[in-house]
């Protein structure tokens, strides 16, 4: 955090710290501190998130650390779950921290008052910035930020990533050629432990989802207090969700959670997991970044993941600092 806060005038900074080291909070150190003298109108700072449901925990839980020390900062998202009446609003008076996506971003920059709600802008924050390095979101991204340096020039730039093999590449990839960018590292955190679940019944030759593992991992559900349990696609969580529930004799509470849900009921369940009320959630990659549940202290992969990074990551969902 003291770091962050020395290098508040760095063009670029790079955070590497393990999921779950509060790395997203220290993040808007900076900007907060900047913020607090409460004569600052409009957009400060833009925080980009990959994920909705990162949005929308982001700003849940930044809220309240600002509300209960009574700065004047006002904080919003914009994702595709917001209402146009509030889209509408957010365009003629934006809030001095504004939380997006990608997609949501490039909309922005698309509009005519553009260089209006983007004048002021002093900061952009890159949460997960790793997640976005090796896709097209990513190029995207950065054409967004290119167009953000012309609209506010002296923009910083201060992205945050979890542990990575070569974190100069994700350094050279956020700052603008040919800033410098400083990388921050942080404490790396404990050792995860990592075991195979073994089962009764075989595994079938082909499909089936880890659905012949239901009983194992219903008696880890019962054992720990909140399991997340991830699959690779909705129809393999669907169908498993489906098998689990028929089979959840002891009415735990459990639930499941991707994007191809309404937002009403995934803010159900996300709700429920701040407030620790589920012992179990079959999710997707809707919850692989970034959401702060300190509840869950158990993490199932059903099926091999699409890279070890997505394995790292979701691995360290459990036992949030």
């Amino acid at each position: 955090q003291q770091a962050l806060l020395d290098r508040a005038d760095a063009p670029a900074t790079l955070l590497v710290a393990p999921t779950g080291g509060g790395k997203t909070l220290a993040g808007f150190l900076p900007s907060l501190v900047e913020l607090a003298a409460g004569d600052r109108p409009g957009l400060h700072t833009l925080y980009i998130s990959p994920l909705k449901a990162l949005a929308a925990d982001v700003r849940r839980n930044l809220t309240r650390p600002v509300e209960e020390m009574g700065l004047p900062v006002r904080i919003e998202d914009r994702t595709g779950d917001t209402s146009y009446t509030k889209r509408r609003r957010q365009r003629a008076d934006p809030p001095h921290i504004f939380i997006t996506t990608p997609e949501s971003l490039a909309l922005l920059l698309s509009y005519e008052d553009a260089p209006r709600i983007f004048a002021g802008l002093s900061r952009v924050i890159v949460d997960e910035v790793h997640a976005l390095a090796e896709s097209k979101r990513g190029d995207q991204l950065m054409l967004a930020l290119a167009r953000l340096e012309t609209l506010a020039p002296g923009l910083r730039r201060v992205g945050l990533s979890a542990t990575v093999e070569d974190p100069a590449a994700i350094a050279r990839f956020l700052a603008r050629h040919p800033d410098p960018c400083a990388i921050v590292h942080a404490d790396p955190g404990p050792d995860p432990d990592i075991a195979m679940l073994e089962t009764e019944a075989p595994p079938p030759w082909a499909g089936g989802g880890g659905r012949h593992a239901i009983p194992e991992v219903l008696a880890e559900v019962r054992r720990h207090r909140t399991t997340l349990i991830f699959h690779n696609t909705r129809a393999q969580a669907e169908l498993f969700f489906r098998d689990l529930w028929l089979a959840n004799d002891d009415g735990l509470p459990i639930a499941i959670h991707h994007g191809s849900l309404a937002r009403e009921a995934r803010e159900r369940v996300e709700a429920a997991m701040v407030r620790g009320e589920l012992r179990g959630v079959v999710c997707t990659g809707s919850l692989d970044l970034g959401i702060d549940w300190g509840d869950v202290d158990l993490v199932i992969q059903v099926g091999a993941p699409k890279n070890v990074k997505r394995l790292v990551q979701r691995i360290r969902r459990a036992n949030h600092r």
